[in-house]
Parts: C-alpha cells; sequence; structure tokens
C-alpha cells in the first residue's frame, strides 16, 4: 500500500492495518503515517475554516465548516443519481442550507419547527437516497450549525456569498470525482420514489418530525442551543429504529464523558490554553476510531464555544442535559413513529417497502 493509499483509510482502517502487521519496521511505518494523517487532516480543518472565517467574517466560521464538511464527503458519495442530475441535488442542499436556518430564526418556535421539518426532510430527499453512504448526517448537520449560529443583516449577505461559492466548489469535485457512476435514476426519481409506505421515506419523516420537535421543545424551555438537541436526534435517529437504542446510549454515555473530560481540562489549564481546547478535541476525534469517543471528543469544540458565553458549569449541564434528553426523546418517538406507520399500513393494506 502507498502511502497516498494510506492517508486515504479511515481511522479503523488504519488501526486495523498497524494490528495486522507483523513487520515491525512496517507497522512503525504505518503508525507515523497515521499519526501523520490526523494532525495533517486538523491542518487542513483549521486552515480552511480560517480562511472561510477571514473572508465572510467570524460569525461565519460554521459556513467553512459546513463547506469543509461537504467538500470532504461528496469527494467519495453519491447520490444514486445520474452524476449530472446530482448537481441539482446540490443546488438544492445548498439552497435550503441558505434560506431554511434564517427563516427558521425569524419566527417563533412553533412555526419554526414546521420550518425546520420541512427543510431537514427536503435535505433527506435530495442528499440521502443512497441510503448506504450516510450522507444525511453532513447536510443535516449543516442546516443545525447553521441555524444554531445565525446571523444577520451585512453578515448574512457574507455567509450567503460564502455558501454560494462552496456550492461551486462542491460541485466542480463532485462531477469530477462522480461523473462516471452508471445510475440511470434521475432527480425527479428522488421525489417520485418517495413513500410513506417505505422504510426509507418512514425513516427521513421520523428524522425530520423528531430532530425539529426536540428543537421546538428546548426552545420553549426558553434553553440555548436547541441545535445540540437537534444534532443529537439525528445522531440516534438510524434508518434502522432497532439499531438506535445501543446508539442512544453511547450518545448519553459518552456525552457525559466528554463534558467530565472537558471540565477537567478547564479547571487545569490557564486561561490562554482555553481557544485550544477544541483543537485538541479535534485530534481526539482523528485518533478515534469508534462512535462512543468521537462523541465524547466532539464535546470539546462545541463547550469552547458555549463555555464563553455562558460560563463552564452551566454549559456543561446544558450539553449533557440536551444530549441525554434527545437520546431517550428519540428512542421513544422511534417507537411510537414505528407503531403509527404500521397502523397506517393496516388501515390502507399496504406494507413497508425498502
Amino acid at each position: 500500500m502507498t502511502f497516498y493509499q494510506e492517508l486515504q483509510l479511515s481511522s479503523t482502517g488504519s488501526k486495523q492495518l498497524i494490528r495486522n502487521t507483523t513487520d515491525k519496521k512496517e507497522k512503525r511505518r504505518h503508525i507515523l503515517i497515521y499519526n501523520f494523517k490526523v494532525y495533517l487532516v486538523m491542518a487542513f480543518c483549521v486552515a480552511v475554516v480560517t480562511l472561510y472565517s477571514k473572508i465572510t467574517g467570524n460569525d461565519n466560521s460554521v459556513v467553512g465548516v459546513t463547506v469543509l464538511l461537504a467538500v470532504l464527503v461528496l469527494r467519495q458519495a453519491d447520490f444514486g443519481i445520474r452524476t449530472s442530475h446530482g448537481l441539482l441535488s446540490i443546488a438544492g442542499i445548498f439552497c435550503i442550507l441558505i434560506a431554511g436556518p434564517r427563516l427558521s430564526n425569524m419566527v417563533s418556535p412553533v412555526p419554526a419547527f414546521f420550518v425546520n421539518a420541512i427543510s431537514i426532510l427536503l435535505l433527506m430527499i435530495l442528499g440521502c437516497h443512497n441510503v448506504i453512504m450516510y450522507n444525511h448526517s453532513t447536510f443535516v448537520l449543516g442546516y443545525l450549525l447553521l441555524q444554531g449560529y445565525d446571523v444577520t443583516g451585512g453578515m448574512y449577505v457574507r455567509r450567503v456569498e460564502g455558501l454560494l461559492v462552496g456550492m461551486i466548489l462542491c460541485m466542480i469535485i463532485f462531477y469530477k470525482n462522480q461523473k462516471n457512476r452508471p445510475y440511470r435514476r434521475t432527480f425527479p426519481d428522488l421525489f417520485r420514489e418517495f413513500d410513506v409506505h417505505s422504510a426509507r421515506s418512514r425513516w427521513y419523516i421520523r428524522l425530520a418530525l423528531i430532530a425539529s420537535s426536540a428543537m421546538l421543545f428546548m426552545s420553549l424551555a426558553g434553553l440555548p442551543r436547541a441545535m445540540w438537541a437537534g444534532i443529537a436526534c439525528m445522531s440516534v435517529c438510524l434508518p434502522f429504529p432497532e439499531d438506535g437504542l445501543e446508539r442512544a446510549g453511547k450518545r448519553a454515555a459518552f456525552n457525559i464523558v466528554g463534558c467530565l473530560l472537558f471540565a477537567g481540562l478547564y479547571l487545569l489549564l490557564p486561561q490562554s490554553f482555553y481557544p485550544y481546547i477544541g483543537m485538541i478535541g479535534g485530534i481526539g476525534v482523528g485518533y478515534s476510531a469508534g462512535y462512543a469517543w468521537q462523541t465524547a471528543f466532539n464535546t470539546f469544540g462545541a463547550l469552547s464555544i458555549a463555555s464563553g458565553l455562558f460560563g463552564m458549569p452551566y454549559a456543561v449541564a446544558l450539553r449533557i442535559g440536551a444530549n441525554v434528553f434527545s437520546a431517550v426523546y428519540t428512542v421513544v418517538c422511534s417507537k411510537g413513529l414505528g407503531l403509527a406507520f404500521t397502523a397506517i399500513s393496516a388501515y390502507t393494506g399496504s406494507t413497508e417497502t425498502e
């Protein structure tokens, strides 16, 4: 395996390669490449987000994160339709990212619920027809981040400009890498194949309703960072509801672990090091092959920002509360919606399809 090929491996793939290598010299080589990759990715991410922040403003750093995640996914993933038609999906996704978050912040919580639910449902339809690609986690996450870190006025104009540039970049990379895909499905098929009796469409509906309603409840309770609830619900709401129970347990438990680790660093490190705790979390994510520890280290970045706004104790309590609530809420709602879908199928005489 070449140096470049090893750089393309996931953390799981790199760790398996290191574990399966018996030659000590080769093992050391693989370990060095793995460490180099972690810090290279971290440096690249910091550079992209910093560049976007300088161009569009510090309040729009989340745009850099959203575009970066989209680029990394679209290098390898597709939409399950013809590549040329996939460009329409990218355009639709970015239009939603531009309009949906801003609109939901312009209205009261109840209308915002409908804006969020419709926007997330459309993102699922446009971006996750090929379920195995798991594209929704990128696009819905981007939507929720933009919704949570909202801007207005001139900063919003710069946000739109940044997202449009990101859209064009994603289109170029997507078409270059995916142009030889032999799909026959077209863009209209994404909507034509939406069917409340199919497992895929039911997953779309479950995720949209659960994430949006969890955010609604946090907003009605007057709690900040409602997006944390939406992100947690998205993470736990899997295509097959029975798989979500284990994910919910890990989400709740390792968010607590991550919050405790963050609190420890916050108390031990001098204040001048606080801005780098998020970076430490990013490095931890790079070394984590499994969902559990990725969840733990992902708390660092979110808490670094929230602690500066609300204070560390409140930020940690809010983070734990939002994630534990959302994990349990998603499991309960998935079960309830599953029973509702079964009742609908029985009433209409239809059966669930793929």
